[in-house]
């Protein structure tokens, strides 16, 4: 639909206007509604359509009723009836106007006249809209089509929409109401919501038919997305009244201007809105600073136990809105009792990109291996010489189990190596479940594959890696926090080798969700 227009709706939208039968059979007076809605449109940045109705009569009346004026659409259709060369009068100063050009046919004859006379765009009627023999005419125009779905079923407009989907037809939804005027009670406009849920790609827009001098269904409609309108609109003369769902170009006006107030309201969609300096001032106003909790020395890490958060803070100050359990603070310089961490004395060390690669690399060989873990389980992520080097140094470990017996699986990437360590009260057995493990225990090596059992007694050194990756299941005595001994004293000195992360399951690489 928007390449009909050769523009995006979100950034222009297009509103409509529908002379349907107010022209009143009068060329002269059609082209005058035209000259009127140009001034209108004129001073707005928006799209502008202006649609005509076809309909052949000869036809579309059955023979015995056509002069049955006591019917009421009969009797409307006939006193504004005009010749075809008329009707392509009035399109061509649509054209010359600079509106988009756009026609509803009620018959397979008006669509023939539709292409005749080149309309950019077809409408279909809500009462046309499961009309299978005039919707297969349609289609042939090639030409892109909005649909109005007024006393439309789900079933009816699913099956629209697959028609058109099928056939490779750019086409739009109109929301609408089928009752002339529409009372503020039964507009639904909740339902371009629906529709927009519903057919995902698919424009969506509002045929209006409230009262003229509503200017608020509008508003709600562009809150709901909708970015195509359509509303009747005709020119009054000393003869000729409008019905009660007709606006004149005043009203028109009036309704454009609520349009474009609610467009500017409703702001940015699809991405975040650009934040002004006054906002970003007030809400930074509002942040609590870091402050050192005692005299802290240059390098010192900052935690919750050595620093305090309150407000006021200095411009360039560490805000709790930059703490991360990912992002470590270190002081360059000393920082005394009540002073603020600042950008100036501080430099930061950002793990969050390495814990996205690290999960994303654990939950694939999981999948690789098939094996199955129980949601919500945490990860220990085990980074002994710096989440830098993990990929050689490191290991990954999930608890699912620490009673008084524990369960683990232990994930070694491809090329990690686990460095030597012992436990004083926690007795080992290691079950293979993939890829193959190089051990070395108390010196000793050993490899194991698929399926192979391996005991390690509490006290025994042991060490290991995998050069292609391996998944192992752990079963032990109960895991008692300080009881992993490392060989390496630099390792056990260092009080963030450590990284535990929860809701590890539902993260993608780059995105943390829930963490």
């Amino acid at each position: 639909m928007r390449d009909a227009v050769n523009s995006d709706l979100q950034q222009r939208p297009m509103f409509v206007f529908e002379m349907a039968n107010n022209h009143m059979g009068r060329l002269e007076h059609g082209l005058r509604i035209v000259a009127a809605l140009r001034e209108v449109a004129r001073d707005f940045p928006f799209q502008f359509a202006v649609k005509l109705q076809y309909r052949d009569i000869d036809s579309f009346i059955h023979p015995a009723y056509r002069n049955r004026y006591d019917v009421k659409f009969v009797k409307r259709f006939a006193e504004t009836r005009l010749a075809w060369e008329q009707y392509r009068a009035i399109k061509e100063a649509i054209a010359e106007a600079g509106f988009v050009s756009i026609c509803t046919p009620s018959d397979e004859v008006s669509v023939d006249r539709i292409e005749e006379h080149g309309y950019d765009i077809v409408k279909v009627s809500s009462c046309c809209v499961a009309d299978w023999p005039l919707l297969e005419r349609i289609v042939r125009t090639n030409k892109p089509v909005i649909a109005s779905v007024a006393g439309a079923g789900l079933q009816d407009i699913d099956r629209v929409v697959s028609f058109f989907r099928h056939r490779k037809v750019r086409f739009a939804l109109m929301h609408c109401v089928g009752e002339y005027p529409t009372c503020d009670e039964n507009l639904q406009l909740g339902q371009i919501g629906l529709l927009r849920e519903r057919y995902g790609d698919v424009e969506v827009g509002y045929s209006t038919h409230e009262r003229p001098d509503n200017y608020d269904a509008v508003k709600i409609a562009i809150g709901m997305g909708a970015r195509l309108f359509e509303k009747h609109a005709g020119v009054e003369t000393e003869t000729i009244r409008l019905n009660a769902y007709s606006a004149n170009p005043g009203q028109v006006r009036r309704w454009l201007e609520a349009a474009a107030a609610a467009l500017e309201a409703c702001g940015v969609a699809g991405a975040r809105y650009p934040f002004t300096a006054e906002e970003v001032a007030t809400l930074k106003d509002l942040q609590r600073g870091v402050f050192a909790r005692q005299d802290l020395p240059a390098g010192a890490r900052l935690t919750s136990e050595n620093t305090f958060l309150a407000i006021p803070g200095a411009p360039d100050q560490l805000r709790a809105n930059d703490l991360s359990k990912y992002v470590d603070f270190i002081l360059t310089e000393p920082l005394p009792a009540q002073a603020a961490a600042t950008a100036a004395n501080t430099r930061s060390s950002d793990r969050r990109q390495h814990i996205f690669e690290i999960v994303a690399a654990v939950k694939h060989l999981l999948k690789q291996a098939k094996v199955a873990v129980p949601g919500e389980i945490e990860m220990e992520i085990s980074h002994h010489y710096g989440i830098e080097k993990f990929r050689q140094f490191g290991t990954t470990m999930l608890t699912v189990v620490n009673r008084e017996y524990c369960k683990k699986i232990i994930v070694l990437l491809p090329g990690q190596i686990h460095p030597e360590q012992y436990h004083e009260l926690k007795d080992e057995t290691y079950h293979v479940l993939y890829g193959e493990l190089e051990l070395v225990l108390d010196g000793a090596p050993r490899r194991a594959k698929v399926n192979d059992v391996v005991v390690i007694p509490r006290g025994v050194r042991h060490g290991f890696s995998s050069a292609k990756g391996v998944v192992i299941e752990e079963v032990s005595s109960r895991h008692t926090l300080g009881d992993s001994h490392y060989t390496d004293p630099a390792i056990d000195a260092n009080p963030n080798r450590k990284t535990f992360v929860t809701y590890w399951m539902d993260w993608a690489l780059g995105r943390a969700e829930g963490c």
